[in-house]
């Protein structure tokens, strides 16, 4: 049958994402003598972090757009080198166990869209390295054109050489002045976007960060641990000045103004728990909105396998991970966004970590200086993830950032469901958890499934009394799109964590 899954050879080892972790998962495994398979959905390694522009569109120095690119070219080099086999175009619908501890069928549908012919690699065990997907909090006037996601902004740039605004390659936006363009939101990740629009040519009039900064100040042992960070921080910092940008803490964007398009944004100061002040907004023109409340864990394959989560600081879900990056099932590992976002560094060191406890366990003992490595590697990483906990409770989403949303303010935008539909379907119809919204709504049963509306619609719907998140994330049979065609050359329809019909 057209639709029915080529198979591939029996791999070591099945990687499933090529962003930092997945790299030097891969890499370090194939270099200690396993079968690799890396799959990717795009074509080119690197993930969101390394993203970077196509060969055609003569980018001369893609890394002025980068942090650390070093690490990414010595990560190139090695998989050049390594043997392994790079799958790109693999979106990764499923992964099921042929047996009670593996091997592993990993199903993946291929092609730019997911339209080609559909691949089962079947491998001794697996790595999750599917990364993150940013966070976004409703406002109203958040479903106008203009205004983008915060890492959606720097992947414009990055890939495209495109600023948001105005449509126009970065070299273009150089030759005169640029578009306006506001980043908001609340994490780190903000001065790393605003940074690399201005230096693009943006004109970016403020920075708002919903937080403030004093939560590092809280855990000064956390912070001397990483003083890599402070730095980074302070040059970013230090750009901004030079570029004029105003940073504005405990400030949220509550609304976007503009007919068809944005034309400006009012700014609002916030109280600790991140409500509005009263009589505080004010309006700041501009041609485009980059708004991020941080990034949220990729937890689809994993939660299909059954994988154990944990809760971390700023109120998502991440993987449980034992010190050798070890799931709560057996045969499956992960490494980076997937255990706790905390940046590439961090993610590079889980997914070597991984590898290298992935080759001990598949091929025994490790030679001496392996022991030395994971030792080394499990104290870094074990130092980093401290930071990143700090990154993420000094960031957490206050429990009244709610107050922005009127009536009308669309929270699912795939379904178009207001917030007052919402309100209502709690009030009147006695909805008290997101599964009896959406059943009363459909919120969440649009494109998206419900990752960017699941935290709004669960606060509203005040299923954690307090928080704006759901107690734990939906469990999804299939991780992306697939065809029907697809599912009906399948001998057994995969069941929901063993494999089963």
């Amino acid at each position: 049958m057209a639709n029915s899954p080529s198979e591939e050879p029996e791999y070591d080892l099945a990687v499933i994402g090529a962003g930092p972790a997945g790299l030097a998962g891969a890499v370090t495994a194939a270099e200690l003598g396993l079968t690799v398979a890396l799959l990717d959905a795009v074509e080119r390694p690197g993930g969101q972090f390394y993203r970077h522009p196509h060969p055609a569109l003569g980018a001369a120095r893609p890394e002025a757009l980068h942090h650390d690119w070093a690490t990414f070219v010595d990560l190139r080099r090695r998989l050049a080198a390594s043997g392994l086999r790079h799958l790109a175009g693999h979106h990764v619908w499923t992964v099921v166990p042929a047996g009670p501890e593996g091997p592993w069928d990993v199903h993946a549908v291929t092609g730019a869209d997911g339209g080609g012919p559909p691949v089962r690699i079947r491998a001794r065990a697996v790595l999750l390295a599917t990364g993150a997907y940013e966070r976004q909090l409703p406002f109203p006037g958040w479903t106008l054109p203009g205004v983008v996601g915060a890492g959606g902004a720097q992947a414009m740039l990055k890939s495209g050489l495109v600023l948001p605004g105005n449509g126009t390659s970065s070299a273009g936006a150089r030759s005169r002045a640029g578009a306006r363009v506001v980043v908001a939101g609340s994490g780190p990740l903000l001065l790393a976007v605003a940074t690399t629009l201005a230096a693009a040519g943006a004109r970016v009039p403020a920075v708002v960060e919903a937080s403030d900064y004093l939560g590092y100040a809280r855990r000064p042992g956390a912070l001397a641990a990483q003083p890599g960070k402070l730095v980074e921080a302070a040059a970013h910092r230090a750009a901004l000045w030079r570029h004029g940008v105003r940073l504005r803490t405990r400030s949220a964007v509550t609304e976007v103004h503009g007919a068809g398009r944005v034309a400006a944004v009012t700014v609002s100061r916030l109280d600790r728990d991140w409500r509005p002040v009263r009589g505080s907004g004010r309006r700041i023109a501009c041609d485009a909105l980059a708004v991020g409340h941080g990034l949220v864990p990729q937890l689809d394959l994993a939660l299909a396998l059954g994988c154990a989560t944990r809760r971390t600081p700023d109120g998502a879900s991440a993987l449980d991970l034992d010190t050798h990056q070890r799931t709560s099932v057996p045969g499956v590992w992960a490494a980076g966004e997937t255990g706790g976002v905390g940046g590439a560094q961090l993610a590079c060191a889980e997914g070597e970590l991984a590898g290298l406890a992935i080759a001990a366990r598949l091929r025994g003992r490790p030679a001496p200086t392996a022991i030395r490595r994971a030792r080394s590697l499990r104290r870094r990483r074990d130092r980093m993830r401290a930071f990143a906990d700090v990154m993420a409770r000094t960031h957490a989403p206050g429990p009244g950032w709610s107050r922005w949303l009127d009536d009308a303010t669309e929270v699912c935008r795939c379904e178009e469901v207001t917030a007052g539909r919402v309100r209502e379907a709690v009030a009147e119809h006695g909805a008290r958890d997101a599964r009896t919204v959406k059943l009363l709504t459909r919120a969440g049963m649009g494109w998206c499934q419900g990752r960017m509306c699941g935290p709004a619609v669960a606060c509203l719907a005040a299923q954690v009394p307090g928080t704006g998140l759901p107690p734990s994330p939906e469990r999804r049979p299939l991780a992306v799109p697939v065809p029907l065609g697809v599912l009906a050359a399948l001998d057994e329809l995969p069941g929901p964590g063993d494999g089963t019909g």
